[in-house]
């Protein structure tokens, strides 16, 4: 998907949206607020949404009166939050043409997981990616501040020649790195091309990976200089890759 998707979370309880908002947001979703249908509408007026998450309970006009209002217009995904977990509910929601429905309490992950399946079933011909195609370097070996990545096979040497014993997934998370430099890369795109399709909730263990990697190419790993965080969108590999 190019472009950053926007989500709208309508919710009356404010200290939701914020949480939701701040967690999205870290996650690169641009985020719009509505603690009413009629915020709602107005919201859908004058931007473009992507996908949904709203309150069954609502003041006034109930979430299930937005969401078929809003699939009457549209065909953007809606997920339901409520703190309502019968079956009843739950039905009702998707009859009022919601896509996928959470119970609350939930957890954070669970939310970013259904918002990352719901939005791949609407755009299936689609990656979930922020900066559009990716144009990779093309070669068998890849130098890059004086390492050497052998890709053919999967070694890796440190500039004064000696060898780097790196596990299979840190193998493939500096191959990804390194055939995509100075390229902002977010969580989903390394998730697709590390894992195609077969996504995961727990996608924080590419936060996990990217520590050891950094401990085992890095001059200091806990101030970067090869794969560097950007804040709120990613890591990028900043370094000049050539064919070796």
């Amino acid at each position: 998907m190019t472009g950053q998707l926007r989500i709208l979370v309508a919710d009356d309880d404010k200290g939701m949206r914020n949480m939701l908002r701040r967690y999205l947001c870290e996650e690169a979703f641009a985020v719009s607020e509505a603690s009413d249908g009629a915020q709602v509408r107005a919201i859908f007026a004058r931007e473009k949404i992507d996908l949904v998450l709203l309150d069954l309970t609502m003041p006034g006009e109930d979430g299930l009166s937005i969401a078929r209002s809003i699939r009457e217009r549209t065909n953007v995904p809606i997920i339901m939050l409520t703190g309502k977990g019968e079956l009843i509910d739950r039905v009702a929601g998707l009859e009022a043409g919601a896509d996928d429905y959470i119970a609350k309490p939930f957890h954070l992950r669970e939310v970013l997981a259904r918002i990352r399946s719901v939005l791949r079933r609407a755009r299936p011909g689609e990656k979930m990616s922020e900066a559009g195609p990716l144009q990779p370097v093309e070669s068998s070996g890849l130098a890059f501040q004086g390492w050497r990545l052998n890709l053919l096979k999967r070694e890796l040497n440190s500039p004064d020649g000696s060898p780097v014993t790196l596990t299979t997934a840190e193998f493939e998370l500096l191959r990804v790195f390194a055939l995509h430099p100075n390229r902002v890369l977010n969580r989903d795109q390394l998730m697709d091309f590390l894992k195609g399709r077969e996504w995961v909730a727990y996608d924080r263990t590419i936060d996990a990976q990217v520590v050891r990697l950094r401990r085992k190419i890095e001059r200091d790993p806990k101030r970067p200089e090869l794969i560097k965080t950007v804040r709120g969108a990613g890591y990028i590999f900043a370094a000049e890759v050539r064919a070796d």
